[in-house]
């Protein structure tokens, strides 16, 4: 119930903030194509992907640093926690020292990732120095938010996170009405990025005062080369995540266009958005999930896994059905239509939506088992694969083939290794009951798609009305249908019983 109790108080905060987070970011994004063009967005969004390449930087350190927190915290063995945090801030300091000193240095490069540099009044080349400056200094105190994190009190990290999140938006919409000028905007990110970071840094210190202590142990040499396997491991896995997550704006801005690239960016606010929002509910469960494993046996590990999958597909597949009958509606509302892509387009970026957000309940227990070692190889494959036929695809359909090319990707690489090895190495078991699974829940979110669509376009009316209306056809249908087929299961009555206990401790015990 402890557990319980962390996972669902994690994902209140992070729910609460992701919403703020949401409609001051919408608000921000309309007031900086207002003011600023197209062209900054696109800038914006190649900057943020090829900064995010420079993450590599990591070396996976912070997932290592994570999970091997989680058995020293359940047991409170402070001072190895003390032994790993000393080793985890002399990581992140050169970590980064390395991304501002390379992130700089590679400034001469940057119109190899341009087609046509554009014609913007600002220095570019300063720009992008203020992007790597802001990506940097968040390394220096980025340890202390993960050892909160892994300690199940992951929703102090989200309330430092959010709050300053929120206020940055709003003094960075005053900054753009005052000013007009993107520099003064991405100055006032790197502040607000320096002051959340000390901030959260400070609480880590007042929560675990032992700390300060200089009296740290030297690692068992078990635990620093475990430590090392698993940061070789995640190196693969950061180059695999990174190459499919950055290098669609790259190879879009290379070979489309940087308008394309903020016509794209618009869509991946959203997905961004969705994904974040619905990633909370697995982050907050993860440091859960992680103290289970270091506490139970596997068949109970394997039975909170099926419930955690279900609850994926839930998520995942009302969300993907709601994308496909609203994204285009509302981001014509938002910022008009000249900002759309065609529905060929959209349906690709929602099936990619699905199939990586499908993997959340997967990824949740490897990071909290550790499973990086086993599947090692393959974010090189998909790198290499992404890569290629992203490239060759946008050749010849254009901006439809850079999403063509991360599905084929991921559904020969992530789809079906990553299950089978948490199967294989942390539940002794083969992956077929996964795929049967799988397939049935697809089965079910394609059928329920399509009688929704059918409904929505018989609705002709257009503009907000015609959005709301959708909306509430989307969240009444689809969960009905979820409902009728999945009611009777084991996983639907776990989480009815698991709702209906909370519910009675929290609320029913209280007016007694």
């Amino acid at each position: 119930m402890q557990r319980t109790s962390s996972s669902i108080k994690n994902l209140i905060f992070a729910f609460i903030g992701q919403a703020a987070g949401v409609v001051i970011n919408f608000i921000a994004r309309i007031v900086f194509l207002k003011i600023l063009t197209a062209e900054y967005l696109g800038l914006n969004g190649l900057f943020t992907n090829i900064l995010s390449m420079l993450s590599l930087m990591e070396l996976g350190v912070g997932t290592a640093m994570t999970f091997s927190l989680y058995k020293p915290l359940a047991i409170t063995d402070k001072e190895k926690v003390k032994s790993l945090m000393h080793l985890y801030r002399k990581a992140y300091i050169i970590i980064g020292i390395l991304v501002l000193v390379i992130g700089i240095g590679i400034t001469p490069l940057l119109p190899y990732f341009v087609d046509k540099m554009p014609n913007i009044n600002e220095n570019i080349n300063l720009i992008y120095i203020l992007f790597v400056i802001n990506t940097a200094i968040s390394y220096f105190y980025s340890y202390k938010r993960s050892l909160i994190s892994s300690d199940q009190k992951r929703y102090i990290a989200t309330a430092y996170r959010y709050g300053f999140y929120f206020f940055l938006n709003i003094i960075q919409i005053i900054v753009l009405l005052l000013t007009k000028n993107y520099i003064w905007y991405l100055v006032t990110q790197i502040i607000f990025t320096f002051m959340e970071n000390v901030a959260v840094s400070k609480k880590a210190d007042k929560l675990y005062p032992y700390l300060k202590e200089k009296n740290i142990k030297k690692l068992e040499k078990s635990d620093t080369e475990k430590i090392k396997k698993n940061v070789v491991a995640m190196v693969g896995h950061k180059i695999g995540g990174i190459v499919v997550g950055a290098t669609d704006n790259i190879i879009l801005s290379k070979f489309v266009g940087l308008i394309e690239v903020g016509i794209y960016s618009n869509y991946y606010l959203i997905i961004n958005a969705l994904n974040i929002i619905i990633g909370q509910v697995f982050t907050a469960i993860t440091a859960s999930v992680g103290n289970l494993v270091a506490t139970a046996n596997k068949e109970k590990v394997y039975n909170i896994f099926k419930k955690t999958f279900f609850l994926n597909f839930w998520l995942y597949g009302f969300s993907s059905i709601c994308l496909l009958v609203l994204f285009n509606s509302f981001i014509t509302i938002w910022l008009g239509s000249e900002y759309l892509f065609s529905m060929n387009i959209v349906l690709v970026l929602v099936i990619n939506f699905y199939v990586t957000g499908m993997r959340k309940a997967v990824l949740t227990f490897r990071d909290a088992t550790g499973l990086y070692w086993a599947d090692r190889y393959k974010p090189f494959a998909e790198s290499i694969i992404n890569i290629v036929a992203s490239i060759i695809l946008v050749k010849i359909f254009g901006t439809i083939g850079v999403f063509i090319g991360t599905f084929i990707s991921t559904m020969t690489t992530c789809f079906w290794v990553e299950p089978y090895v948490l199967y294989k190495y942390e539940f002794g078991l083969n992956i077929k009951p996964f795929l049967k699974k799988y397939i049935s829940y697809t089965v079910l979110m394609i059928v329920s798609g399509i009688i929704t669509v059918s409904i929505c376009n018989l609705i002709k009316i257009t503009g907000i009305i015609g959005f709301i209306i959708n909306t509430f056809i989307c969240v009444i249908v689809i969960n009905a249908i979820f409902f009728m087929v999945l009611h009777r299961t084991e996983e639907f009555k776990y989480f009815k019983d698991l709702i209906s206990e909370f519910v009675k401790s929290k609320f029913v015990k209280g007016k007694k």
